[in-house]
């Protein structure tokens, strides 16, 4: 009973990060990758993750990066669950080191 509670809440906070990505999408990609997330676009979704975390594992060739991995990653989560916990605290680390570099490219602009 607790571990689906806390299922839940994971999957809710997976939700919520992905959301925020979401938000800063140009419309053409945010609109796939709501397509992406709901219920119904499993059978697209997993093989898609593990088409990307594949393709991120061979960033050393052209077209394909290491932007693949964690992207795969986050659509995987959705429907593995043991992925959610360390996935969500990424996308935490990430969101927060963002802003920090942000921060700081904007404080050394601003004294130059």
């Amino acid at each position: 009973m607790e571990s689906a509670a806390l299922s839940d809440q994971h999957h809710r906070r997976l939700e919520r990060r992905v959301d925020r990505i979401q938000e800063k999408l140009p419309d053409s990609m945010a609109r796939v990758l709501a397509w992406l997330r709901e219920p119904r676009a499993t059978w697209v979704r997993v093989p898609a993750g593990l088409l990307l975390i594949l393709g991120g594992l061979f960033s050393f060739l052209p077209v394909l990066g290491i932007w693949m991995l964690p992207l795969g990653l986050v659509l995987l989560a959705y429907d593995v669950p043991f992925l959610r916990p360390p996935i969500n605290r990424a996308l935490v680390r990430g969101e927060r080191r963002w802003k920090e570099w942000k921060r700081r490219r904007r404080a050394a602009s601003s004294s130059s």
